[in-house]
């Protein structure tokens, strides 16, 4: 019913006097045709409250009391006789304050709801800033985020890996040193050496997962299959990267955030699903660009907890900012499939596939 009411109310105010004047011409025309004996002033409230809601309380006044004159006259002209002149005018009074009544309470009644329209309009224009500035803020701090991260891992490949070579370098000295002197503290110094050249890998490692996709095109597939072989050896797990055809990421941020997603995924099937067997895949069509991560784990439980981790929201909201369509469900065959599908934009488009 509000739909079509929503519909009449783009109506000009001249339809509706036309439409609200016509109904009270019909109806009248009906009381005469049918004598003074039967009553149809009840029927003269569709007209009267057509005015009241649309047209407001003047007019609705004005058809109250033409509908009281309609209907009188109409009784008069067929006829009607009355004891005294009094009577028709005690019935034209009660006709038009029981008119004035139902005006009234439609006109109170519609102003109640206008109102209660302009609160909801006005909570749903707060709820929406809120909305876009909670959203701002969530982007603003995951940007900084990353920026701190790519900061970070800038500084552990310039700083700390270039300090542990310098150790190195100098044990290395110190090794040569001893053993000129064919002292047993010599193999005690290579020990030393390798130990720190662990060290090296192990911090180029955490700077390459803080900052892990280059800026170059190429950077997504060539961090993603680095971040497989990775995965596979920290954690003896069988972890894969396939892509039949290249596909290139022009945009950095876009790039940053898909490996993200990736990251999150292959680290939950590690963490929580108990996985063996990871595959993460990125494939490209004129129609979209989808990264998938699939794994033989315990899968997500049956049916999905209402309030998903964090890391499903976070993967979620990875998605949301850069236009895409995330999904994560429990396979028929076991594990997990985690699907982010950008779709191709034709004006400004991002992702490019050669």
């Amino acid at each position: 019913m509000l739909p079509f009411v929503k519909q009449l109310e783009q109506r000009s105010r001249t339809v509706f006097i036309t439409t609200a004047l016509l109904i009270v011409a019909v109806i009248g025309t009906v009381d005469y045709l049918t004598g003074f004996e039967t009553s149809f002033s009840v029927f003269y409230l569709l007209a009267i409250g057509l005015a009241a809601w649309f047209l407001g309380r003047g007019f609705a006044i004005f058809v109250s009391i033409l509908s009281v004159v309609v209907s009188l006259g109409g009784d008069l002209a067929r006829g009607a006789h009355f004891s005294s002149p009094l009577v028709p005018a005690w019935n034209a009074v009660i006709a038009i304050a029981f008119y004035l009544v139902v005006v009234w309470l439609l006109t109170v009644l519609r102003s109640l709801q206008r109102e209660l329209e302009a609160r909801v309009q006005q909570r749903t224009a707060a709820l929406k800033e809120e909305m876009a500035e909670r959203e701002r803020l969530e982007r603003e701090l995951l940007e900084i985020s990353e920026r701190e991260q790519r900061r970070i891992g800038q500084d552990l490949h310039d700083s700390l890996c270039q300090h542990l070579t310098g150790t190195t370098l100098a044990v290395q000295v110190l090794e040569e040193k001893l053993a000129a002197r064919n002292l047993p503290e010599a193999s005690e110094a290579n020990k030393v050496v390798e130990l720190v050249e662990e060290g090296i890998n192990l911090s180029r490692k955490l700077a390459k997962g803080l900052h892990p996709v280059d800026m170059e095109a190429d950077g997504l597939m060539l961090a993603l299959e680095e971040y497989a072989a990775n995965s596979s050896e920290l954690f003896k797990v069988s972890c894969r990267f396939e892509c039949d055809l290249p596909v290139l990421i022009h945009d950095a941020a876009t790039a940053g955030h898909l490996f993200r997603i990736a990251q999150e995924a292959v680290g939950n099937a590690i963490k929580h699903g108990k996985a063996t067997n990871i595959l993460i895949r990125l494939d490209a069509s004129e129609e979209a660009t989808v990264l998938s991560v699939k794994d033989d784990g315990v899968g997500l439980p049956e049916p999905p907890p209402k309030n998903r981790g964090m890391g499903l929201r976070i993967m979620a909201f990875r998605s949301g900012m850069i236009g895409g369509t995330f999904n994560a469900r429990r396979e028929e065959a076991g594990g997990t499939l985690v699907t982010c599908e950008l779709r191709a934009k034709p004006d400004s488009e991002k992702l490019r596939r050669e």
